[in-house]
C-alpha cells in the first residue's frame, strides 16, 4: 500500500458524479451511514468500530476486517465531498476471561494456571517484553497495521473500562438491568440462564472474571451483589471504575452507546449476536450502528479460521510469501461469499492485483470506482509496470531450479530489456517471493510423469517447431507454433470450438500435458508466455531431458 486512507485525494467533478452511481460495496455501504443522518445532519465525527479479541496471535480474518472498514471510510469520505471528520476505532477486548488455552502458544502450563484472568492480566508468554497476554498479542496486530499504513487508533477494554470511560453507560445498563435481561434470556437455555448476567464481576479474591447469577443490584449506589462462587460469600462491588466487565453482547451493546459508533462490520456467525446486541443498545438509549455480515474465512479443510487453533493463515504467513497489496485484493473481493484462506490462493492473488492495477489507468471513472485498486490505495493507485506475472516467475523458478534472484534476472533481462533489479524494485520483490513460495510449497509437491507415445510425438513436433523459431520470438508467435502442433493431433482437437483457421481448436489438455511433463505441475500460465521468458534453446533442452527420460 502506497496511500494512507487519510491522504486527501482530489474531488474532481467527475469523481464525484461517478461516486453518487458507484455499485462498489464499499460506496453501498457508505450510503448507509449518509441516510443515517440524512434527516438529524452529521455529528461531529463518524466513527467506524472494529473488534478485536486477543485471546490468540492476530490472523488474517482480524486485519481483513480493518482493511474492509478503512476502504468503506473512504467512500464515505468521496460521497461527502470529504467535509465530514471520521475515525476508525480499533477496539480490543483485552478484558474477557480466557476461556481456553490456545494451542499456538508457549509455556501453555502456565497459560492454563490463569485461566479465567482477564487477558490483560495473564503475563505474556512468549517473552518479558509485554505486561500481559493480550498486550503481546495486541501489539503483534498494531504493528501490521501500523505496517500497512492504516490511520486508527487503538483502544484497549481494560483502559477504558479502568479509566472511567465507559461508567456513565454503565450505570444506564444496570438502570434497565430488567430489559436487558428480557432481550437475553429467552435466547439462552435453561441452565445459562439460571447464572446469567449482563454484568461479570472480577473476583478481587482470584482476580478471575466471574459468570454468576446476581442477588441484588441497587441503581442508586451503581452496585450489584453476587455469591463468591468458592466461599459462598455475599459480596457487593461497584459496576463502574473496571470493578466489571459485561459479557460480550450486552459489552458490544455499551461500547457503542458509550462511543457513539456510527458503523461496525461482523462476520456472518454473528448475525444473531448482532440483533440482540441491537435491542440492548436501544433499551440502554443508544443507537446501534449501522453495518454488514461479511462472509467467513475457511482453512484449505473448509473450516472457520481460529485464533486458538491457529488454522489458516496469520498476518505474517502472507506476507512471507506475497506483498501487502495482495493480501488487501483479497479482502476486498466478494466480502459475502465464503472464502478459503490458505497459501494457494496467494499466487492467484498477487496476479489479480498487478491485473486490476494495469487496468486502472486505461479506465473511466465508473470503472475505476469498481476497480478494487482505487478502493486499496484509497484513491491514489501507483503506477506500475509488471511484465513478468508471478505465476510465471514460479514457473521460471521451477524449470531453472534458480536458488537465487540474480539467475531469474537472466532469464528476465532477456525477455524484458531494460528492466533491472534497481527500476523495478517491485517485480524485484516478486522475484524473491517466487523463491520462496516454490521451495516451501511447490518443490515438495512437484512431480514429473512420463509421455506416452501420443505425447512423445507432440514433444518432438514442438521442438521441430521451436527450431524454426527466432530466439526472440515473442509468445503470440510460440504460442502459435505449439497449437499448430497440437492441431494436428487427433487426441487433442476440441471440435466444440473453433481455431481461427476454422478447423477444431484445441483442448486444455495438450497445455496440462506439457506443464505436466516439462515442469512437473499440473497447471500454469500461458506456456507461449513461458516459452518466451525462459528462451527456446532451454526449453528445447527439457523436450529433450524428456524424450530421453531424464525428468521423470
Amino acid at each position: 500500500m502506497t496511500s494512507r486512507p487519510n491522504t486527501p485525494i482530489e474531488l474532481t467533478p467527475e469523481l464525484i458524479a461517478a461516486a453518487a452511481e458507484a455499485k462498489a460495496w464499499p460506496f453501498e455501504e457508505a450510503q448507509k451511514i449518509i441516510k443515517r443522518y440524512e434527516k438529524s445532519g452529521y455529528p461531529d465525527t463518524i466513527l467506524f468500530e472494529t473488534g478485536y479479541g486477543p485471546s490468540g496471535l492476530p490472523h488474517i480474518g482480524t486485519f481483513g476486517e480493518v482493511a474492509r472498514t478503512s476502504m468503506v471510510r473512504h467512500a464515505f469520505r468521496v460521497l461527502t465531498k470529504d467535509s465530514v471528520k471520521t475515525k476508525v476505532l480499533c477496539f480490543s477486548d483485552d478484558m474477557d476471561g480466557l476461556r481456553k488455552v490456545p494451542d499456538n502458544v508457549p509455556n501453555r502450563e502456565m497459560m492454563a494456571s490463569h485461566l479465567g484472568k482477564p487477558l490483560s492480566r495473564i503475563p505474556d508468554p512468549f517473552s518479558n517484553e509485554y505486561p500481559s497476554f493480550g498486550a503481546a498479542n495486541n501489539a503483534r496486530l498494531r504493528a501490521f497495521l501500523d505496517r500497512f499504513g492504516f490511520d486508527y487508533e487503538f483502544a484497549s477494554a481494560t483502559d477504558y473500562y479502568a479509566s472511567g470511560r465507559f461508567d456513565a453507560t454503565l450505570l444506564k445498563m444496570l438502570a434497565a438491568y430488567d430489559d436487558v435481561m428480557n432481550i437475553i434470556l429467552p435466547t439462552l437455555g435453561e441452565e445459562r440462564r439460571a447464572t446469567y448476567s449482563p454484568f461479570l464481576p472480577i473476583s478481587p479474591r482470584t482476580g478471575v472474571v466471574l459468570q454468576v447469577p446476581m442477588i441484588a443490584r441497587n441503581v442508586q449506589k451503581g452496585t450489584i451483589t453476587y455469591e463468591d462462587p468458592d466461599t459462598g460469600e455475599h459480596i457487593e462491588t461497584e459496576v463502574t471504575g473496571g470493578k466489571v466487565k459485561c459479557q460480550w453482547k450486552a459489552d458490544w451493546a455499551m461500547r457503542w452507546t458509550a462511543l457513539g459508533v456510527d458503523y461496525e462490520m461482523a462476520g456472518k456467525d454473528l448475525i444473531d449476536s448482532v440483533t440482540l446486541s441491537s435491542k440492548i443498545c436501544r433499551a440502554i438509549g443508544g443507537r446501534a450502528p449501522e453495518g454488514f455480515n461479511y462472509e467467513l474465512f475457511l482453512d484449505d479443510k473448509g473450516q472457520k479460521i481460529s485464533k486458538s487453533k491457529g488454522n489458516g493463515l496469520t498476518i505474517d504467513d502472507w506476507l512471507t510469501y506475497a506483498p501487502t497489496e495482495s493480501l488487501a485484493l483479497y479482502m476486498f473481493q466478494k466480502p459475502k461469499t465464503a472464502k478459503k484462506l490458505y497459501f494457494d490462493v496467494i499466487p492467484k492473488a498477487v496476479d489479480e492485483y498487478f491485473t486490476f492495477l494495469s487496468a486502472y489507468q486505461r479506465q473511466e471513472w465508473k470503472e475505476r470506482l469498481g476497480n478494487p485498486v482505487w478502493h486499496q490505495h484509497y484513491g491514489t493507485p501507483p503506477v506500475l509496470d509488471m511484465p513478468v506475472p508471478f505465476a510465471m516467475l514460479l514457473n521460471l523458478v521451477s524449470a531453472s531450479n534458480a536458488e537465487n534472484a540474480d539467475v531469474l534476472w537472466g532469464f528476465i533481462s532477456r525477455y524484458a530489456p531494460g528492466v533491472t533489479q534497481e527500476n523495478n524494485p517491485k517485480l524485484n520483490e516478486l522475484v524473491t517471493y517466487a523463491i520462496r513460495y516454490f521451495n516451501d510449497f511447490v518443490k515438495p509437491t512437484k512431480k514429473f510423469r512420463a509421455a506416452d507415445a501420443v505425447e512423445l510425438e507432440a514433444l518432438k513436433g514442438i521442438d521441430a517447431q521451436l527450431a524454426t523459431l527466432p530466439a526472440d520470438a515473442d509468445g503470440n508467435t510460440i504460442q502459435n507454433a505449439m497449437l499448430d502442433v497440437a492441431r494436428g493431433i487427433e487426441r487433442y482437437q476440441d471440435h466444440t470450438k473453433k481455431s481461427p483457421e476454422g478447423g477444431p481448436g484445441v483442448s486444455v489438455s495438450f497445455f496440462q500435458m506439457l506443464y505436466e511433463v516439462l515442469i512437473g505441475q499440473e497447471r500454469g500460465p500461458r506456456f507461449g508466455s513461458f516459452v518466451a521468458l525462459y528462451g527456446i534453446a532451454e526449453t528445447r533442452a527439457l523436450i529433450k531431458k524428456a524424450l530421453t527420460g531424464q525428468l521423470a
